[in-house]
């Protein structure tokens, strides 16, 4: 088979969709590796280590017409128009929100199979989740770094100071993201509460968490508009939403009016903000304009947090997503979906038309 590795075009996405290691591991099973000059140069792999691990180093354009495409971001504009008929594309895909990039990859007639609804033997999602956690651990940080005043946040220090407490922080969700970024967040010394809808989950962080010597409040999410909730989010100096239902657009938890609630100078960082956030206000930024303010509120929405450390994010991802490229480059990509039902249930649109339930329904909402 032959496999293209594009360089990322996406503001601020310096990951690479597979490493040399990788690009040695399939040219040593027989296929041909087209990586595009200075795909990897971001993170530390250069042109030569991939052509030393017995890949080709080709112009940008020519990693288009390979068989199986394997990336990072979503596809943005500019390359809508290298895309080629039978083409499978194996990425992060981010269709849902995006109507402009459905009615492209339709159009285009290719496969597109995404990191984020592929799912192991355990119903788990094993391609999203290291770039979940990676992104649950950042949140904490640049949320501590919005909220300093330079950056319009009321100046409140995350972990407090001798006699001063630390920042008050409601993380939504307990699974990869918001069990990250609660960890993270209360190690810091932040006072931190947590809403979920997986009692289990829920339970199991507050008690790994008081094992380590740190309290948290963690309760469940019933009702969005319960007094609880308000008060916390209201009352809270960060907000961090790591909420997700893989395949279909985030729930909307915190209204607009609950924003409007929120204290000046206080910030929400929407982790899920590529697929569509969890508060009405959120819309997406990037990684060169992070920031905006809306009701007094400093919202981060950046869709590709783990670029931020993108040598980490690279050899995490490409670790886990090695093993499925591999699988799809010796069976073809049909045959590897015929012995993994989880490979095909990343699958989204397919030579023409949407072939995942959630982005059928995301579509006929939005009158696509």
């Amino acid at each position: 088979m032959r496999i293209g590795v594009p360089r990322e075009v996406k503001d601020g996405e310096r990951r690479v969709g597979l490493t040399p290691d990788g690009a040695r591991q399939l040219t040593a099973d027989g296929h041909a590796v087209l990586v595009a000059a200075g795909a990897g140069v971001a993170v530390g792999f250069t042109d030569a280590d991939y052509a030393n691990a017995g890949a080709r180093v080709v112009a940008a354009n020519d990693v288009w017409s390979c068989d199986l495409v394997v990336k990072v971001k979503e596809l943005q504009p500019s390359e809508y128009g290298q895309l080629v008929r039978g083409t499978t594309v194996f990425g992060f895909a981010q269709i849902n929100r995006d109507p402009a990039l459905l009615a492209a990859v339709l159009a285009a007639g290719i496969e597109v199979i995404a990191y984020e609804t592929v799912r192991d033997a355990a119903g788990r999602l094993p391609l999203l989740a290291p770039m979940s956690r990676i992104a649950g651990r950042l949140a904490p940080l640049v949320g501590a770094q919005v909220l300093a005043t330079d950056r319009g946040g009321s100046g409140v220090l995350l972990p407090g100071v001798d006699g001063v407490p630390g920042a008050r922080v409601v993380v939504l969700g307990a699974g990869n993201v918001g069990g990250e970024a609660a960890r993270i967040a209360a190690r810091l010394g932040a006072r931190v509460t947590v809403f979920s809808r997986g009692d289990t989950r829920r339970s199991a962080l507050a008690r790994a968490l008081a094992a380590e010597g740190y309290a948290i409040a963690a309760f469940p999410l019933e009702d969005a508009r319960a007094a609880r909730f308000v008060d916390a989010v209201s009352d809270a100096d960060l907000v961090i939403g790591g909420v997700l239902e893989p395949g279909t657009l985030s729930p909307k938890l915190v209204t607009r009016a609950l924003v409007a609630a929120m204290r000046p100078g206080s910030a929400l960082v929407d982790v899920g903000i590529d697929q569509g956030g969890i508060a009405e206000t959120s819309r997406m930024t990037k990684v060169s304009e992070p920031t905006y303010v809306e009701y007094g509120v400093v919202h981060y929405a950046v869709p590709n947090m783990p670029s931020l450390v993108a040598r980490t994010a690279t050899l995490a991802l490409a670790q886990a997503t090695l093993p499925y490229v591999r699988a799809m480059a010796a069976k073809g990509v049909t045959g590897a979906q015929a012995e993994d039902a989880g490979l095909t249930a990343g699958a989204m649109v397919r030579a023409g038309a949407i072939v995942h339930a959630g982005l059928a329904a995301d579509a006929a909402a939005h009158g696509a």
